[in-house]
């Protein structure tokens, strides 16, 4: 999700829940342990669009260099096989990422395109491990969609969805149809077919953005609905969220069977490559609720998948850092991802915890760290363990000033 999508979650969430129960105070408890954390690296810049962006010149198919890309995709490939492989270590990416591509952009198959291969070029002027890729991106309801759900699009931002129902009861009374019919669906689709014609299937590439059952579950009913048939009906949403995983893993296997061996994982927000494992989501919804009601609710339907697609990685936008042991308990986790420092995320996690719960468990933190080389280092310093499989993820505007962030990462992570 971007920061602003996940901000108006979040607001939504807060207006709509009553103060006095459980889920209302974990909130409040988490709101409160975001302002006593200590940030670092600069502030978060409101103003911006999308903080880990950056500018990018339009490619067409046509002008681009193939070849050039493709031996620079095999060079680093070696690296991050040895990396997944190993028991620990360290590896960069230089996140090349198009603003537009990830709000109104999506829209227009030949604009996102031509956009990412603008990316994926610039990307190679960059020091890192880890090579770009390409994102079918449409949007983050695709799954609502075969519940009838449709996209309402506002000018020049990403595509918002409402949901259909008021309470879980209602969702489970609704017969989806297959994703891949609904008309979100099948533009994902088209999307997919369209890219893999246009650059001869040899580009790496995702699948969409794909998020958890717990988020799909904020796309379908509304969001204090959904909270409150946790409190009154546990087992109904323990039989949607089932649900929209079956519906999900269902999508998911039209996706790669379109896109191939080009296919990377985790995907599309993660550091991805295509001898990485595990099935990326999105699971912003899981600050809204403790760890251990994660856990009850949403785990099994993660493990569903996880299952399915050789385990799963974790993402959440803003502060889980109070969470990472609950996370870690997911079976099959083989990424976490999360934002470090307060120019990247208005709430940053701390990065402590995450050194001590995911050092030597041969799970990967994803970390991503909007600033200078500097800045950088300094929350490289405190997230570095012994132990740990950390990739850092960067977004240095210059390339001098990246390759001496790409220095400073491994001189600390010796």
């Amino acid at each position: 999700m971007t920061n602003r999508q996940n901000t108006v979650i979040i607001s939504s969430c807060l207006s709509k829940t009553h103060g006095g129960n459980t889920l209302g105070l974990a909130i409040n408890a988490s709101v409160k342990h975001a302002r006593r954390l200590k940030v670092t690296g600069g502030t978060f810049d409101q103003t911006s669009a999308d903080v880990q962006a950056t500018p990018v010149e339009p490619v067409t198919p046509e002008a681009f260099d193939f070849e050039a890309y493709e031996e620079y995709e095999a060079e680093l490939l070696e690296r991050c096989h040895a990396f997944w492989k190993a028991g620990s270590g360290v590896l960069v990416w230089r996140r090349m990422r198009s603003a537009e591509v990830f709000t109104y952009g999506c829209k227009e198959m030949d604009t996102s395109l031509q956009l990412q291969l603008g990316a994926l070029q610039k990307s190679m002027q960059y020091k890192a491990d880890v090579p770009n890729f390409l994102v079918p991106w449409y949007g983050i309801g695709t799954v609502a969609g075969a519940f009838g759900a449709d996209y309402i699009w506002k000018e020049k931002q990403a595509p918002a969805i409402r949901p259909r129902f008021q309470t879980v009861r209602e969702a489970l009374g609704h017969a989806p149809m297959p994703v891949s019919e609904s008309r979100i669906g099948q533009h994902t689709l088209d999307m997919i077919d369209y890219f893999i014609d246009k650059t001869h299937g040899c580009l790496p590439m995702s699948l969409t953005d794909t998020q958890s059952p717990l988020n799909i579950a904020g796309n379908v009913v509304d969001m204090s609905g959904f909270f409150m048939g946790m409190l009154d009906d546990p087992q109904a949403v323990k039989t949607l969220l089932r649900r929209l995983a079956e519906l999900l893993a269902e999508f998911t296997r039209l996706q790669i069977e379109r896109i191939g061996e080009a296919l990377v994982w985790p995907g599309h927000g993660y550091s991805s490559c295509r001898c990485f494992e595990g099935l990326g989501m999105s699971d912003d919804n899981a600050l809204m609720i403790s760890g251990e009601q994660y856990l009850e609710f949403a785990g099994l339907a993660v493990e569903y998948l996880g299952k399915s697609f050789k385990g799963t990685a974790f993402h959440s936008c803003g502060n889980w850092s109070d969470r990472v042991e609950a996370v870690s308990k997911i079976p099959g986790l083989r990424m976490v991802d999360g934002a470090f420092g307060a120019a990247t995320d208005p709430t940053p996690n701390s990065p402590e915890p995450f050194a001590e719960v995911f050092a030597n468990t041969g799970i990967v933190v994803n970390a991503r760290i909007v600033g200078d080389s500097e800045t950088v280092a300094e929350v490289v310093r405190r997230l570095w363990k012994p132990g740990m499989k950390l990739i850092v993820v960067t977004y240095c505007q210059d390339p001098t000033e990246q390759a001496e962030a790409y220095d400073r990462i491994h001189e600390i992570c010796k």
